[in-house]
């Protein structure tokens, strides 16, 4: 007699051709990731041979109820850690039946940024630190914690090991090597300063792709913390107090900026999203106003000043970028609910095609 086990791990290469992709797109909020599978009659893995689809918009709040079919157009393709075998992970943009990106759909403005001549030429490059807190799934509280109490001050938690300091690990390794599974350039995993909190870097990563590859992610740790009965948070405040908040630090070079000469590009660079600080702050996240207060190792809000290995500026110069003369910096303003989407590419726009 089969277990649920059995037949979840069935083996499809060894009796058909067919392959299940799972189109994945971004709902309503901005922040939340739906999915739906359908069946190909064999492997696929350029994103352009794969079918359009469609979906109920008025059910993600995309769309009214009288005129409610969103289409999906596949962009890129993962290979599917849950499924394995041939099966993949599709993400998806979204348009109206005329073909018009409806206006929760951020990639394609990001893909238009990235592909201006100049911008390419610039080659630039992203590496994202995803922050997250789980939760317990009942009460909402992060994991580890006594129900309706606190653990103690922070301190012993970042990067800490044994059964008081971190909890979750079996679900962070799960996402490390599901994510390597899937074809996404993660570079490491870390706990966080919070007690529940851990990180996720993504990059390098060049372009758009940092985006698919940072909403991709975000789609398997879900996906495993809906199998452990844990909840994912983005939150960039989860818990008041005296306790950090979530971020999603992004670290950026250009070609010029690696090349020798390079600190006088990134200083110019800097000065730039100094003078747009504004409106680089009200694309950054939800709620971040709670997290950038200018204590728990960020800079206030209304307040950008930038400084060498300084982890209360709103952007960051390595050490290791001032002695060389050249290399990349971290903005550190992005919440760890931000659509890469929209961050990397105004990243871009700021100090490559913006002319002040």
């Amino acid at each position: 007699m089969a277990l649920l086990s059995d037949l979840v791990n069935l083996n499809l290469s060894d009796t058909t051709e067919k392959v299940i992709a799972e189109y994945i797109w971004i709902g309503g909020s901005g922040t939340d990731l739906r999915s739906k599978a359908r069946t190909l009659p064999g492997p696929v893995s350029d994103p352009s041979k794969l079918p359009k689809w469609n979906y109920d918009g008025s059910s993600t709040g995309q769309a009214p109820g009288e005129d409610s079919e969103v289409i999906l157009y596949p962009q890129a393709i993962f290979k599917d850690p849950f499924r394995r075998g041939n099966n993949i992970l599709v993400i998806c943009d979204t348009y109206t039946p005329a073909g018009v990106p409806i206006p929760t759909n951020k990639r394609h403005n990001a893909a238009e940024i990235f592909s201006h001549p100049e911008v390419v030429a610039e080659v630039p490059w992203y590496g994202i630190e995803q922050e997250y807190t789980l939760l317990q799934k009942d009460v909402k509280w992060p994991l580890g914690w006594p129900v309706g109490g606190f653990p103690g001050p922070q301190g012993p938690y970042y990067c800490g090991i044994g059964a008081d300091k971190a909890w979750g690990r079996d679900i962070v390794d799960a996402h490390y090597k599901a994510c390597l599974y899937a074809g996404i350039n993660i570079s490491g995993i870390n706990g966080e300063v919070m007690p529940g909190q851990w990180e996720f870097q993504v990059g390098p990563s060049v372009g758009i792709s940092a985006g698919d590859e940072v909403w991709v992610a975000r789609y398997i740790l879900e996906r495993i913390t809906e199998i452990a009965g844990v909840v994912l948070s983005l939150d960039p405040k989860p818990i008041q107090g005296d306790w950090n908040g979530a971020g999603a630090h992004t670290n950026y070079s250009t070609k010029s900026m690696r090349g020798n000469g390079g600190y006088e590009i990134i200083k110019k660079a800097i000065d730039k999203l100094g003078l747009r600080h504004k409106e680089h702050i009200a694309a950054y996240g939800e709620g971040n106003e709670r997290r950038l207060t200018g204590r728990h190792e960020t800079a206030d809000i209304n307040t950008f000043l930038w400084g060498v290995a300084n982890r209360g500026a709103s952007i960051r110069v390595g050490r290791d970028t001032e002695k060389e003369g050249k290399g990349y910096f971290e903005d550190r303003r992005p919440a760890s609910n931000m659509d890469p989407y929209v961050v990397t590419s105004m990243i871009a726009e700021t100090t490559i095609l913006w002319k002040p």
